[in-house]
């Protein structure tokens, strides 16, 4: 037996493969060191190293003496959790589970900057089209600029599986990256007098049976309007109905523990199985990943916009820190740490968590509807 028979491996592995295991342990320094996204990029990473070796196990393999296939563990996951959509629809119960919309009935209105920050996927949808792919592939690349990383994952499975890799990295990659993307975009736009605009608080208090109505009216209206949305929204909405109702404690925390932590360990590693070398390693790839740039960029950009429009026909008691618009997108809560930081910088008796929070949560419903619509619209269109 030749040294080539005892080590297949070294005369199989090529640069591709070596680029993609450089790629796996980078996602694994940035979770660590950096704390970038770590329930995710950390799985991903590693679960990118384990199909990038020739001959994995963790990849459904053909006998080359029997022809059978030799069934690989995250390509069981993949067919079972991802094909079926099963893995990113659970998820969505475990986030429902840990939003609370409180402050959004507070500040009713900034609901509307959670449909303003969504302009970045509709113009990604259109640049990406114009790049050469097709309206299903530009579809599941713009809703990277959704900021959530699930509504990412169920379009694109349903859209364009082969893209699935390269789009989760992109989304979770640039969720990680919202202190570092949103800041200059939001300085571009705004001057300083408006930076430093003060909001007043609104101590309105939501009641328990509005918190309790509002997820099943949610569920409903989207029914109507989309019902190929409702498996994305009304699995967010009964995650959300099990916290607010006051009578499922323990199924509300082990959604918003255990299960998302199991979940979202399965669903890191199984994207992982979409990251070969064969599949990522090209020019495609890095045009998926500058669009996602360009949907975060232009999402802020819509909600900062948005809000200076609005201002034009506010009184001047009445202003909007056009910052909080930048909180449309579905980055919670990290994009309202962002803003509210970035508001105390320009002048620290500005006090905007609590409207940034309201508009961050405004974007977590905003994606997901977005998402729904893109489900509805574009197989009219495609």
């Amino acid at each position: 037996m030749n040294f080539e028979q005892l080590f297949p491996v070294l005369y199989l592995i090529t640069w591709q493969h070596l680029m993609m295991i450089a790629v796996g342990l980078v996602l694994i320094y940035l979770a660590i060191a950096k704390e970038y996204e770590p329930t995710l990029l950390l799985p991903i990473g590693f679960g990118a190293i384990l199909v990038n070796i020739p001959l994995t196990s963790a990849l459904t393999q053909i006998d080359p003496e029997t022809g059978k296939a030799l069934e690989g563990a995250l390509s069981i996951f993949y067919e079972a959790g991802i094909a079926t959509e099963i893995f990113p629809l659970l998820i969505f119960i475990a986030i429902g589970a840990m939003i609370d919309f409180t402050p959004l009935f507070k500040n009713p209105f900034l609901l509307l900057f959670g449909a303003a920050a969504q302009f970045g996927i509709f113009f990604t949808i259109i640049a990406a089209t114009m790049m050469g792919f097709d309206l299903k592939e530009a579809a599941s690349i713009g809703i990277i600029g959704a900021a959530d990383g699930p509504t990412s994952i169920f379009v694109s499975s349903r859209f364009a599986p082969e893209l699935l890799g390269p789009i989760s990295v992109a989304a979770y990659s640039y969720m990680a990256l919202v202190p570092i993307i949103q800041p200059p975009v939001i300085r571009m736009l705004t001057s300083k007098k408006e930076r430093c605009i003060h909001m007043d608080a609104h101590p309105k208090v939501a009641s328990r049976a509005a918190l309790i109505i509002f997820p099943i009216l949610v569920t409903i209206v989207a029914g109507i309007v989309a019902p190929s949305s409702l498996a994305l929204i009304g699995f967010l909405m009964f995650g959300n109905l099990i916290r607010e109702c006051g009578v499922l404690n323990k199924l509300s925390q082990s959604a918003q523990n255990e299960l998302a932590s199991l979940v979202t360990i399965l669903l890191g590693i199984t994207i992982a199985s979409t990251m070969t070398a064969d599949k990522f390693v090209n020019w495609q790839t890095l045009m998926i990943i500058g669009l996602g740039l360009i949907a975060f960029i232009f999402d802020t950009f819509g909600g900062v916009m948005f809000a200076k429009a609005l201002n034009f026909f506010l009184p001047a008691n009445k202003k909007i820190n056009p910052m909080v618009g930048a909180c449309g997108i579905s980055a919670f809560p990290m994009s309202a740490r962002v803003i509210h930081n970035m508001g105390q910088k320009e002048d620290p008796t500005n006090y905007l968590l609590m409207h940034a929070v309201s508009a961050n949560v405004g974007g977590q419903i905003g994606s997901v509807v977005a998402g729904g619509l893109i489900l509805a619209l574009i197989p009219l269109f495609a």
